[in-house]
């Protein structure tokens, strides 16, 4: 995994004759987002956290709009890390309150448009009512094909490994028989390419057990803006900066 910031996104030039941008020439096959920032976001403004996780729900929309524009067709979203069950019970329930009413207003609008919603990580733990929720989600967006719309829930990388390993023991696979290509089989993320492009809002430097196998040769693209404020321009940024270092080889 390579890493880079937004500070290493040089300005676009425009193309010759039209004064407008050159064209993001390279798209990421698969898109992997870490929503990182938005309790900071809502502090800033002293807003409870909660009010930043509802904004930064509402923004999912615009990004996947703007994605869908670039080309993008494969997008990962890193909503809830199997370490955010150690914050306080009454974010926990109250984020788990604001998933349910997304999924609600959201899944039919997403079916109309043929995205194919998945789900990364374990609902053990999960309220039945969410989990419910998620689970209907997937079974009736499973056919359609013009996107794909991965949530990483209640997910953490080294539980998807461990899961992973424990399943190939359990159908008696013989150790020489294990390869890459077999143990991706038994990942949340079976049958999608890897992760090329990770972008992580809110400019914390980690990685934080966000698919270490999938993004283990992935560009990494920091940006200090929280999530409820990252757009359609600052997608447009990590993009220039992902060809630029394509371009640098």
């Amino acid at each position: 995994m390579r890493l880079f910031t937004s500070k290493d996104a040089r300005v676009s030039p425009a193309r010759p004759g039209t004064g407008g941008p050159v064209p993001i020439q390279v798209v990421p096959r698969h898109l992997g987002i870490m929503m990182d920032g938005n309790g900071r976001w809502a502090k800033a403004r002293g807003w409870p956290r909660l009010v930043g996780h509802r904004f930064g729900t509402l923004n999912v929309r615009r990004v996947l709009a703007a994605c869908a524009e670039c080309g993008i067709r494969i997008v990962t979203l890193y909503v809830f890390s199997t370490e955010n069950w150690n914050r306080p019970k009454d974010e926990v329930d109250g984020f788990f309150d604001i998933m349910g009413e997304v999924i609600d207003q959201e899944v039919q609008n997403f079916h109309a448009n043929g995205v194919q919603l998945r789900h990364s990580g374990s609902l053990e733990g999960v309220p039945e009512p969410l989990a419910q929720r998620v689970r209907q989600a997937i079974e009736l967006t499973r056919e359609n094909r013009e996107y794909v719309l991965n949530v990483a829930f209640n997910y953490g990388g080294r539980a998807e490994i461990l899961r992973a390993v424990r399943r190939l023991i359990e159908g008696g696979i013989p150790a020489a028989a294990v390869t890459e290509e077999l143990l991706r089989q038994y990942l949340y993320t079976d049958g999608l390419p890897d992760i090329d492009l990770v972008i992580r809002t809110g400019g914390e430097m980690r990685l934080s057990n966000f698919f270490p196998w999938q993004a283990a040769h992935a560009e990494f693209y920091i940006t200090p803006v929280y999530w409820p404020d990252f757009d359609a321009t600052e997608l447009r940024r990590a993009l220039v900066a992902y060809n630029q270092r394509r371009n640098d080889g």
